[in-house]
């Protein structure tokens, strides 16, 4: 549409109003050839059977040395058929190339199919500064969270979006079809082919069916006590969960989350008290430290009205799972995601279906060379510690009534 001009009736996005000039990069040149250009042009004994019409493409030229590869298509632009404003050009690229070659040129748009290497994207992302232009990439992220898919993932750069599309957006199969598909893959790459999840080092540090966890809200009874749990950040985002304790059942009910970048305590304290001044908050032993935007964040907060519990979350010196009663295994993050892993497995840990932040982090929580990896793990980080300070949730305390009588002699005394 953007090479051409025409843009049909039910397009809301960006359109331009003249000819513009791009590039679609592939990893190779026969996979740009086998790819982008196919779908642009169709195969090439069949140049006009691709998403570009036939009549459209006035000219191209070869690459060389690579058989049936094109290196620029030009395109005849204007809506409503009239061409008489100029070519739109395609030219279609390469990452073995090497980042010199994605260098100079200014343009419009730029479409990378598969990922490339950052210093390609940034090389790329740069071609369109002086246009205001576009960048955008297709691809399933099997090489895990590299730093071009942290950008848009877990950074969420202003100006950036993420369309994920699963196998069942792929409605053309069958639900048995899409079944078949998904156990074909290996275990391990399953997320990443069919949920569009990048690979995640060694492994998940919660291997568990996200579906299990998942429920759709409920009403939370009075008589479940409460208890919200805070991780500390600025740079990183400060991340609260709010969390509901069955206790008839000793289940976990995640049911309200806050994540929020570069902000400042009295924000962040208003939120805790609009969700409910009664409800304790419990927090991390860095709380006690003092940082770069004030002393002691804990009392900043407890300064602001917020009912931060007396003593940073830990484990009791005989619970937790802990094998030994020190202080260091109290704080444990392994006995925290233990035990939430553990609560998991026994259908014991609940997450409301809405909490889209919470589940991103969820599904991105991994280990690389058997260590968890300390990156975008703000709200699971706060579960930890809500989990780890359970026995101190409570009820909120009703409220005092007297009768018009008893007021009166009550007044007396």
């Amino acid at each position: 549409m953007h090479a051409t001009g025409e843009y049909p009736d039910w397009w809301c996005g960006r359109e331009w109003k003249r000819p513009i000039m791009s590039w679609a990069a592939g990893v190779t040149s026969e996979l740009t050839r086998d790819g982008v250009q196919r779908f642009l042009m169709g195969r090439f004994n069949e140049i006009g059977t691709g998403t570009i019409p036939k009549w459209r493409i006035k000219d191209y030229s070869m690459k060389r040395g690579v058989s049936g590869a094109v290196d620029t298509l030009y395109i005849a632009w204007g809506g409503g058929g009239d061409i008489s404003a100029g070519d739109s050009t395609i030219q279609f690229k390469s990452y073995d190339q090497g980042r010199e070659k994605f260098q100079q040129e200014s343009l419009d748009l730029l479409w990378f199919d598969e990922e490339p290497e950052y210093e390609i994207y940034s090389e790329g992302l740069t071609r369109t500064n002086a246009t205001g232009g576009m960048v955008f990439m297709t691809f399933t992220p099997l090489q895990g969270m590299t730093q071009t898919v942290m950008r848009f993932v877990t950074e969420k750069r202003s100006g950036t979006h993420v369309t994920m599309m699963t196998i069942d957006d792929a409605e053309h199969f069958s639900k048995e079809q899409r079944a078949v598909i998904v156990a074909s893959y290996p275990e391990y790459e399953r997320d990443a082919r069919t949920k569009g999840i990048p690979m995640l080092g060694s492994g998940r540090v919660f291997p568990v069916v996200e579906d299990s966890i998942r429920i759709e809200p409920i009403p939370i009874p009075n008589h479940w006590p409460r208890l919200a749990a805070l991780d500390f950040g600025y740079d990183h985002p400060t991340a609260i969960v709010w969390i509901a304790w069955d206790r008839d059942t000793d289940t976990v009910y995640v049911y309200d989350c806050y994540r929020v970048r570069e902000a400042l305590v009295p924000i962040h304290a208003s939120v805790l008290i609009g969700k409910g001044q009664w409800i304790p908050v419990a927090w991390p032993h860095d709380g006690n430290n003092d940082t770069a935007i004030g002393p002691q964040l804990a009392k900043q907060y407890r300064d602001a009205g917020v009912n931060m519990l007396d003593q940073h979350a830990q484990y009791e010196e005989t619970a937790g799972g802990t094998a030994e009663n020190t202080k260091t295994s109290r704080l444990s993050v392994e006995a925290g995601v233990g035990d939430m892993l553990t609560r998991m497995r026994a259908s014991r840990f609940k997450v409301f279906s809405h909490l889209n932040y919470w589940f991103e982090e969820f599904r991105m929580y991994h280990r690389k060379d058997g260590k968890i990896v300390k990156l975008a793990d703000d709200l699971l980080a706060a579960t930890r510690y809500a989990c780890m300070s359970l026995r101190f949730a409570q009820t909120e305390a009703p409220a005092l009534k007297i009768s018009s009588s008893r007021e009166a002699n009550w007044r007396a005394m």
